[in-house]
Order: C-alpha cells, then sequence, then structure tokens
C-alpha cells in the first residue's frame, strides 16, 4: 500500500491570520485618511468662514470683520453705526414712539437688504455697505373739514352810498385727525376765504345832468299824498325811505309811491339811534322794517338810510348780510329846522351837482315848508338842465351796483 501523505494545516493557519491582520490595518487607515480629511475641510472650513478676516466698508469707512459675520452681528458690533429706526409720528410731527417708524435702511453693493435677512446676510470682501436710519411713519388718520371764517373789511368815509362790494364766503381747510393720538391739526387749505368788503361810492354818471330827491319818515297822512300830487304833476320819480311801522299805518300811500315809479326803501322799523343798539336788537330792528315795508306794498328791498344817517363800521359787520345799500345824502336842506320853504329851496339849488342826494322829509313833523318848496326846486333844475333819477336809477347810470346774493356766504359775523 501506499503512504498516505501527512497533510499540514500550519501555514494556511498562518496565512489567514496574515491576511485578516492586513485587512484591520487598511481599515484603520481608510479611517484615518478620513478623519484627517474630515479635519482638514473643518478646519479649512472654519478658517474660511470664521477665523480669516476681511475688509469692507460701510458708510465709506473701512472695517476689518470674521468672513462669516452676518449682517445683524455687524450693526450689533457697531451699535448700529449710530443709525436707528424712524420715529412713529403723530399727524401734528409729534412723536408718538421714538423707534416706531421705518428700520435702518442696509445696503450691501447698492442693493437693499430685508431686515428679515439681516441675519442670513455675509459679506465678501471690499464690500461696499451703506447703513442710515429709517424713516419716520406718520401714524393713519382720519379726515375732517373745517371754515377758515372770512373777515369784514368796511372803507365808507366820505361817501354818499355805502355799499356791499362782495360778500364774506369762508373758505375750508382740510384737518387731519390721528387714528392714535386722536389729534387734529391743519394739513392744508381747500378753499381761501373771501373776505366781505363794504366801500362808499359817489356816484356822478358820465354824459349825464341828474340829480335825485330823496324823502325821509314817511308815510304820513298829512304830508305824503301832497309831495306824491306835486311828484306827479311835475313828471318826477323820487325815493322815499318809509320807517316800516308807518308804512304798516298808511299802505295805500305806500303802494301809491311805488304805482306811481318811485323808488321805496327802508328807513328802520321804528327809527332808533343805531349806533347805540346791540347787534341782535339792530339786526331785529331791520328786519322787522323791510318786513313791514312788504307787507304794507309787497316791495322787498335791501335798500336802507340809517335814521340821522348814522351807520358805523361796527354796524355794517353786524348786518352787512340784511342790506345792500345804506344811502346818505351830499344836500341836507335842514328843512327839519323849519328854515323856511325859501331856505330849503337855495340849499338845493346853490349845492346842485351832477349825482347829488337829496335830503327833505315827508313824515316826521311839519313839512308844510317841503311842500311850498318842492315845486321851485323841481323848476328851477330843470331850468339848470337837471333830470331826477330814483336811487336806483343813480347807481344804473353810473355802472355801479352791490354784490349779487348768489355770491351771499351766510349771516354777519358774532
Amino acid at each position: 500500500m501506499k503512504e498516505v501523505e501527512e497533510l499540514s494545516f500550519g501555514d494556511s493557519a498562518t496565512g489567514a491570520s496574515e491576511r485578516k491582520r492586513h485587512l484591520w490595518v487598511g481599515k484603520l487607515v481608510a479611517v484615518l485618511i478620513v478623519v484627517a480629511l474630515v479635519v482638514v475641510c473643518a478646519g479649512a472650513w472654519a478658517w474660511e468662514a470664521r477665523l480669516r478676516h476681511i475688509i469692507v466698508f460701510v458708510n465709506g469707512q473701512q472695517v476689518e470683520i470674521s468672513a462669516g459675520t452676518t449682517a445683524k452681528q455687524l450693526l450689533k458690533d457697531h451699535d448700529n453705526f449710530g443709525t436707528h429706526p424712524g420715529r412713529l409720528l403723530a399727524v401734528d410731527g409729534s412723536v408718538i414712539k421714538k423707534y416706531g417708524g421705518h428700520p435702518a435702511e442696509l445696503r450691501v453693493d447698492g442693493s437693499v437688504i430685508d431686515p428679515a435677512d439681516w441675519g442670513n446676510t455675509r459679506f465678501s470682501g471690499n464690500a461696499d455697505i451703506s447703513v442710515k436710519s429709517g424713516g419716520d411713519v406718520v401714524e393713519g388718520h382720519a379726515i375732517d373739514y373745517a371754515p377758515i371764517p372770512y373777515t369784514v373789511s368796511v372803507d365808507i368815509k366820505g361817501s354818499v352810498i355805502q355799499m356791499v362790494k362782495t360778500r364774506g364766503k369762508d373758505g375750508k381747510r382740510e384737518i387731519w385727525v390721528g387714528d392714535i393720538s386722536k389729534k387734529r391739526t391743519t394739513k392744508r387749505v381747500v378753499a381761501q376765504p373771501v373776505d366781505a368788503q363794504i366801500v362808499g361810492v359817489s356816484p356822478r354818471p358820465q354824459g349825464h345832468k341828474v340829480i335825485a330827491l330823496t324823502f325821509d319818515d314817511g308815510p304820513s297822512g298829512q304830508y305824503t299824498a301832497p309831495i306824491l300830487d306835486i311828484l306827479k304833476q311835475k313828471g318826477v320819480k323820487a325815493t322815499f325811505f318809509d320807517v316800516g311801522q308807518y308804512s304798516v299805518q298808511y299802505p295805500a300811500l305806500e303802494k301809491r309811491m311805488v304805482a306811481e315809479g318811485h323808488e321805496v326803501a327802508s328807513h328802520s322799523n321804528t327809527h332808533p339811534f343805531m349806533p347805540k343798539m346791540k347787534r341782535d336788537a339792530l339786526r331785529a330792528e331791520i328786519t322787522a322794517g323791510l318786513a313791514n315795508m312788504k307787507k304794507a306794498s309787497g316791495v322787498s328791498t335791501r335798500m336802507m338810510r340809517s335814521p340821522y344817517g348814522s351807520f358805523t363800521v361796527d354796524q355794517w359787520k353786524d348786518v352787512y348780510d340784511l342790506i345792500d345799500y345804506n344811502v346818505l345824502w351830499s344836500i341836507d336842506t335842514e328843512d327839519w329846522r323849519h328854515p323856511g320853504a325859501q331856505a330849503i329851496h337855495d340849499a338845493v339849488l346853490n349845492h346842485a351837482y351832477n349825482g347829488a342826494v337829496v335830503l327833505m322829509h315827508d313824515g316826521g313833523g311839519n313839512r308844510d315848508q317841503d311842500i311850498e318848496a318842492l315845486p321851485g326846486i323841481i323848476d328851477d333844475l330843470k331850468a339848470q338842465g337837471y333830470e331826477f333819477v330814483t336811487i336806483s336809477g343813480l347807481l344804473k347810470l353810473a355802472g355801479i351796483s352791490a354784490a349779487p346774493l348768489a355770491d351771499k356766504g351766510g349771516d354777519a359775523k358774532k
């Protein structure tokens, strides 16, 4: 028999062990290489992101920062470079909240960075950064409107007829009412006020030779009718300034004045001295006089002659919305002194001129001398070439008129 060859496993076991050892060494080397790579990469990242310093320019000034510094950290580290959010303001400009306005503005290389992104924004070297304070914010508001009161100017010195040239009209202003503060402030003028103007005029119509006869204090049961008879006979028109309480006492006479082409206007209601009257009493007096005239004759007028011719700047300011004209005179016959018919006649003829307004009376006392003087006054004035006009006729010939009622702005100021 052949001898069985003896097998030996000693060398094989040793080889396997050697291979296993080499495998573990390889793995360890690989791990070490990976760790080394991680360390190197981490170090590189740390250097790039945290340890490396870069230069940036903030508002033109050079600043050295870590490469990974965020915009938020940059501002915090430098106290926002002296900037701050804007203020929250009330509508009148007062401060409601010191930092309640827009946030500070940050720009990087010209681009605005939203505040929400400041924590994620980093910079490259030589970045151009600008920081400025935020703008103020005005609180929300509601809009209201308020009037701007107009004023009244009166320039009537030395004139025969006083009149309303322009009627006052309030202006208008826009007001903002703060939602938070509730404060009110004017923001703009929507419309400027138009001032009321009272001016004096003394009409002298060019190309004419006219004169206006006027009679005060009627109607009277004794003297008005004879005067109307003379005027009718002579074909002359005149102006009667009637007292309201007498108008309703003698309505037929006032109606006759109107029917025969004369002008009727107010001489108040009870003939008071108006400068002594309080505003409300004065307005009531004038209103009653005008109302009684309308009741008596149906005439609505805005023309008046103040009793005694006394009517100052203060009275105009109190009642300029009630009347258009206050008519005085340029020739005073002083018939109330009873100087005689000839003196009354001469007072007119010696002072007559184109546009003159003559003062006589048909009531308020004995007017026999007026009745006696009137025919001669008319005849002699006609002989000199005069024509007779009413006050409205005189104004029309002169091209003068008060402001139209369409421009009326309201009651006289209290």
